[in-house]
């Protein structure tokens, strides 16, 4: 009886909750909870950091902090041991392998692994951007992009990995980054069983399997798989070129294609084939550069079945089928399929030769015209009869000298 009515007294003691902040009304059931809470509106931070000297409001603050000095990561996860320095980021992980999304959006049913994923999703539909950068009034959605952008004007890159000395602006960045001197790819493919380094990674090769294209612009009606894709489109509308080349000052729409651009000026090439020893400026370079030693063609025609290593070329294939010819001669109006063929088509008006040949000084509008022109001088023939082993320059002389040996048949 007497425990009884220990509980009852501290239920009632819970329900209670007698101790009221001041400023805002809240109500706490500990006195020691109202001393915490009170840091809210005083920003008083009295746990200080003894390595960086930042401080927190709360101990349990600081504890998790340290972590980040000690590299101490306690709680691991039990499928793929990956370690995590809170129970809350193992906890928001091993939804990664279950796949349980329980927070749903209203508006469109998406489902997100962590509750803060839907509020920030949920901008998508209001528009909202509440953080704004100081320097070039630009909004975003979260505190930790416009975190990011400021570095864009401070050019600071804390993140430098110990391997290459390549500094970074983002953490995920440094992380990814690291994964290529280690190899590792932690995200797999449930479906075919294909591993990536990253997470956006493998989320974008799913809509491979999904056909999933949840991200739609409002201008050209076009959908797309992520949304970073959809905001990276919407420059071609709005003609933004945020990203600007310190070096020369061309601006691109993408932070990629500012990366991409930067190789020209240092001349880096970081990405190395295993194979060939041959080095790539960009990481996709390098894997499109793979399938030649694979043989991989990942990318099917769903009209003729016909595969391609790259997803350019599909694309390029796929207006064989449509008719589709996007790129028009402004001077006589033929259309063509290519941006490379309009571009070659154009020297025919414009007569300019731009590949000249180092012997004779003769000019050609096609490089394939200079390469059959330099077998002249090199007097190569790689082309090679079968019947009579006769080599010739051009591939066309070999079609012309087989007649011979056709009628030579016929005629016997």
């Amino acid at each position: 009886m007497h425990l009884l009515s220990n509980i009852s007294h501290k239920d009632s003691f819970m329900e209670a909750k007698p101790f009221n902040c001041e400023v805002c009304d809240q109500a706490f059931a500990y006195s020691a909870t109202l001393v915490k809470h009170r840091c809210v509106h005083t920003g008083e931070k009295p746990f200080k950091c003894e390595v960086c000297d930042k401080a927190f409001a709360q101990s349990s603050g600081l504890i998790y902090h340290r972590r980040i000095h000690t590299g101490e990561k306690p709680f691991t996860c039990e499928v793929c041991d990956k370690g995590f320095a809170h129970s809350s980021g193992l906890m928001y992980h091993r939804r990664i392998h279950t796949g349980e999304k329980p927070f749903k959006c209203e508006v469109c049913d998406k489902g997100f692994a962590q509750s803060s994923g839907l509020m920030y999703h949920r901008r998508i539909h209001t528009g909202e951007r509440p953080f704004k950068c100081e320097v070039c009034d630009k909004g975003f959605a979260q505190s930790s992009g416009l975190m990011y952008h400021r570095r864009i004007h401070t050019g600071e890159k804390p993140f430098k990995c110990e391997v290459c000395e390549k500094a970074f602006s983002h953490s995920s960045h440094f992380r990814r980054h690291q994964r290529m001197h280690t190899g590792e790819k932690l995200f797999k493919c449930v479906l075919c069983d294909k591993a990536f380094t990253n997470s956006s990674s493998l989320l974008n090769h799913q809509h491979i399997h999904t056909g999933d294209k949840p991200f739609k612009c409002e201008v050209c009606n076009k959908n797309f798989a992520r949304l970073l894709t959809l905001v990276n489109h919407q420059r071609i509308h709005t003609g933004e070129k945020p990203f600007k080349c310190e070096v020369c000052n061309q601006a691109f729409t993408q932070p990629s294609a500012l990366l991409q651009h930067q190789h020209i000026h240092t001349g880096e090439k970081p990405f190395t084939c295993e194979v060939c020893d041959k080095s790539f400026s960009q990481l996709w370079n390098l894997h499109t550069h793979q399938r030649v030693h694979t043989g991989e063609k990942p990318f099917t025609c769903e009209v003729c079945d016909k595969s391609f290593s790259q997803l350019p070329n599909l694309r390029t294939h796929q207006r064989v089928h449509t008719g589709e010819k996007p790129f028009r001669c402004e001077d006589c109006d033929k259309a063509f399929t290519r941006s490379a063929d309009l571009l070659r088509h154009q020297r025919i008006h414009t007569g300019e030769k731009p590949f000249k040949c180092e012997l004779c000084d003769q000019a050609f509008t096609l490089p394939s015209t200079l390469l059959q022109h330099q077998r002249v001088h090199t007097g190569e023939k790689p082309f090679k009869c079968e019947v009579c082993n006769k080599g010739f320059a051009q591939l066309s002389g070999l079609v012309y000298h087989r007649r011979i040996h056709m009628r030579e048949t016929v005629e016997a």
